[in-house]
């Protein structure tokens, strides 16, 4: 299925915003409900001890998942297909023996499959056959421990809803046996995919393919979430209760953004953590269908900067994972798994000025990314103080060692296309300006920015001015300014609105 540049910002926001919400939650797990004037950060520590920004086990276990489905792809099997499922249940294993955190239920039923797998019973039969023993003997395998994970299976079945619904249930069953779970994972996942496909919030979506009994309880449930707060469930361990806190904190947060947006996708997670209780987990299911909606470009790159855990080297590789989930496939010839982007063949790409308004940024193109932060820059004739830069804010598509001297943390990078028809940029004003707050962000820590983009007409001026607004003054004043050492800084139509408070 081609998607539209829009559908893959959706996309790729799915992963990103699930672990976003987990890291965000981190920090408050078990905790009680917090006051809506209560600010929330990715402040880490918790009952397990996470680093600030660091993500748990539920994005941990949704990697794994996209890992052995992108395997499955590659070796020509369904999202479903035994060896894929198989492979889920040895990734979770291997993360098991390492994690800080690995839910009750799930740690039961990968250690009973463990020890079935030994009598000669297959990976995924073993975990199958686990999970109903565990139900058997509790009289209950309704977490949500199998929710949390389940938003790649959306990515992976974009292009049939059938195939999600049956995925979404065997993928579940591995570790939790009950219908609740079962139903829960397929309802979210159908509401991803209907959100990634068309930007649009509708969690039931997939009620029709439930009989009518059960659909008719869903609904239900639904409603109740819709009129209650998140920190009303306080079951949220429960995978019916995660469920409506998540859809609660989503629906509230949007209500009070009025569209679905940065805003509201900042609003829905924070409201997650602030209901209390098990708020990674119900942060990181609200995640992945508010980003599934409101897109990568609506997270804001403070919560982006630092995300981290176990399985994935940052918010760049999540990108890539789930932007291969849905191209069906690994890509390794291919952006975002690219080492350098060449940009040979474009004009200007030499491009290299001091920011008039501050001589802590430097503004210019794309080629200067391999000498920043090292002593090479005086050797071929740049600048030497784009030696002493410690932080690059990327405004185009970059490689991921076209900065090796850069810290991850301190590569702050942007989704825009330099183009008039602002609809072929998701949330541009937020960018434009969340990019400029990237800028100050860095030069507060005391850093030397490098603010690029290919060629250094259009998109980085703009942000360049934007960030000069920040410094007092209007951005057209400092789009001015800029454009006496920048002489072909030229925004486009959809920019300069921006810069002129229009759009």
């Amino acid at each position: 299925m081609k998607l539209t540049t829009a559908q893959l910002d959706r996309a790729a926001g799915v992963l990103v915003a699930t672990a976003a919400g987990d890291a965000l939650g981190a920090g408050y797990e078990f905790g009680p409900a917090l006051p809506s004037t209560t600010p929330v950060t990715m402040k880490g520590g918790g009952p397990f001890g996470f680093a600030p920004a660091e993500w748990t086990d539920d994005t941990s276990m949704a990697i794994v998942i996209a890992h052995s489905i992108l395997d499955g792809f590659d070796a020509g099997h369904a999202p479903s297909a035994g060896t894929t499922l198989a492979s889920m249940v040895t990734g979770w294993q291997a993360w098991a023996a390492e994690s800080k955190d690995v839910g009750a239920q799930t740690s039961s039923v990968l250690h009973r499959a463990a020890r079935l797998m030994v009598d000669g019973l297959g990976d995924d039969a073993a975990a199958v056959a686990a999970a109903r023993a565990h139900h058997e003997a509790s009289g209950r395998s309704a977490g949500n421990g199998s929710l949390m994970r389940t938003a790649p299976v959306a990515l992976a079945l974009l292009d049939s809803d059938v195939a999600l619904w049956d995925a979404a249930a065997q993928i579940s069953g591995l570790t939790h046996y009950e219908l609740d779970a079962t139903e829960a994972c397929q309802l979210w996942t159908a509401a991803i995919r209907h959100a990634v496909l068309t930007g649009r919030l509708d969690v039931r979506i997939g009620l029709l393919q439930l009989d009518s009994e059960r659909a008719q309880l869903w609904l239900e449930r639904i409603r109740t979430a819709e009129a209650w707060q998140p920190r009303d469930f306080t079951q949220n361990g429960w995978v019916v209760e995660a469920f409506q806190g998540a859809w609660s904190a989503i629906h509230h947060g949007v209500a009070a953004a009025g569209s679905v947006g940065p805003e509201a996708l900042r609003l829905s997670l924070e409201n997650a953590v602030r209901g209390g209780n098990d708020t990674d987990t119900v942060a990181a299911i609200a995640g992945g269908l508010i980003g599934a909606a409101a897109g990568y470009s609506a997270i804001s790159s403070g919560w982006r900067r630092k995300l981290h855990g176990w399985g994935a080297d940052g918010e760049r590789e999540l990108v890539a994972l789930a932007l291969e989930l849905v191209a069906g496939g690994n890509r390794p010839g291919s952006w975002p798994r690219l080492s350098a982007v060449d940009y040979s063949g474009w004009r200007g790409i030499g491009t290299v000025v001091q920011h008039p308004d501050d001589a802590g940024v430097w503004i210019g193109g794309s080629a200067q990314l391999p000498f920043l932060g090292s002593a090479e820059a005086a050797t071929r004739g740049l600048p030497a103080a784009l030696g002493e830069v410690s932080a690059v804010v990327s405004l185009c598509r970059v490689g991921q060692e076209e900065a090796p001297a850069i810290a991850a943390e301190n590569h702050a990078t942007f989704w825009l296309i330099d183009n008039a028809d602002s609809a072929e940029n998701t949330h541009l004003e937020f960018v434009l300006r969340d990019a400029a707050k990237a800028v100050a962000r860095f030069r507060a820590e005391g850093r030397t920015v490098y603010l690029h983009c290919v060629q250094a007409e259009s998109r980085t001026p703009t942000v360049a001015a934007l960030y000069g607004e920040l410094l007092g003054g209007h951005a057209m004043e400092s789009l001015e300014r800029i454009r006496r050492t920048l002489p072909n800084a030229q925004p486009n139509g959809a920019f300069m609105k921006v810069l002129r408070g229009t759009a």
